[in-house]
C-alpha cells in the first residue's frame, strides 16, 4: 500500500474530471464531495490536475479569514461506502471508493452536527472578547466529528500531520520614555485526531514552523511589528513536507 495512493492518484484525477462516463465497474462516477477530492489530492503531495487545483484552492480559501476552517473536513468524504461483499483488506483503499456513488441511491454524505452559530466563530466572536480575540480562561478545543471508517492506521498520517496556526494578533513596539518593549500575541494551533477529529488549542510565537514568514524579528530588541496571519503545513503519503501562508 506504500505507492498505491500515489500510483493511482492520476487515474483517479482523471475520473473525477470525466465524471458520469462509463467506467469498469458497476458503478459511474459521480460529483464528489470535495472533501474526498482533497484527502486524495493532499496524500499524492497535490498532483498537477483540474480536479487537485480546486481541491487544493478550497483547503487553502478554508484557512483564509474570515472564519479560519478546517483545511480538510475528512467528516465529508463518505469513505464507509463499498461496493464488495467483503470489506477491503486497507482502510485506505476506501478512498477511492468514496468517489464512486450508486445511481439509484444518490449521493451519501455525512455532515456533523452543528449548533446554530459556527462553533469555530463562536469560540472567537464573545461578548467578554472584543476585537475578535479570546480570553485566557475561554477553551479552545472544539472537536468536530470525524471520519466515518478507522484511519488509525500509520497510511493515514497525513492526515495527521496538517497544522492550523492561526496568529490571531501579533504586536510589537516601545513605549514609554524610557523605551520599554510591549509584546502581546494570540496564536492557536489546529490539529487533527487519531480519526480525522479537529481541534484548537493555544500556541505561541515560538511554536510557529521555520518557514513562516513575518516574525523573524520578534524579541530582538524592539522593532516595531503587527502581524495577523494563518499559516498550514503538511506532509504528503510520502513524507514530503508543504505549507501555505495567508496573512491578513
Amino acid at each position: 500500500m506504500r505507492h498505491l495512493l500515489k500510483k493511482l492518484l492520476p487515474s483517479f484525477a482523471v475520473a473525477l474530471a470525466v465524471a458520469g462516463l462509463p467506467l469498469p465497474m458497476a458503478a459511474r462516477a459521480q460529483t464528489y464531495p470535495i472533501d474526498c477530492a482533497i484527502l486524495l489530492c493532499l496524500s499524492g503531495g497535490w498532483p498537477a490536475s483540474v480536479p487537485c487545483a480546486r481541491a487544493r484552492a478550497e483547503f487553502i480559501r478554508r484557512i483564509t479569514p474570515w472564519p479560519v476552517e478546517p483545511p480538510l473536513q475528512i467528516w465529508r468524504c463518505p469513505m464507509g461506502v463499498s461496493y464488495e461483499t467483503a470489506p477491503a483488506p486497507s482502510s485506505a483503499e476506501r478512498i477511492f471508493e468514496a468517489f464512486f456513488q450508486n445511481n439509484n441511491t444518490g449521493p451519501r454524505q455525512s455532515f456533523p452536527a452543528r449548533d446554530a452559530a459556527d462553533p469555530i466563530e463562536a469560540a472567537w466572536r464573545t461578548p467578554e472578547a472584543p476585537d475578535d480575540l479570546v480570553r485566557a480562561d475561554r477553551a479552545l478545543r472544539l472537536v468536530q466529528d470525524r471520519a466515518d471508517i478507522d484511519i488509525s492506521g500509520p497510511e493515514f498520517n497525513f492526515v495527521r500531520s496538517i497544522r492550523v496556526f492561526d496568529v490571531r494578533y501579533a504586536r510589537q513596539h516601545e513605549s514609554g520614555r524610557d523605551g520599554d518593549c510591549n509584546r502581546s500575541a494570540t496564536v492557536v494551533l489546529g490539529t487533527y485526531g487519531i480519526q480525522g477529529d479537529f481541534a484548537w488549542q493555544r500556541s505561541s510565537i515560538a511554536a510557529l514552523p521555520a518557514d513562516h514568514v513575518g516574525l523573524e524579528r520578534w524579541g530582538q530588541n524592539c522593532p516595531g511589528i503587527y502581524h495577523r496571519s494563518v499559516f498550514v503545513d503538511w506532509r504528503d503519503y510520502e513524507g514530503n513536507y508543504g505549507f501555505e501562508q495567508v496573512n491578513y
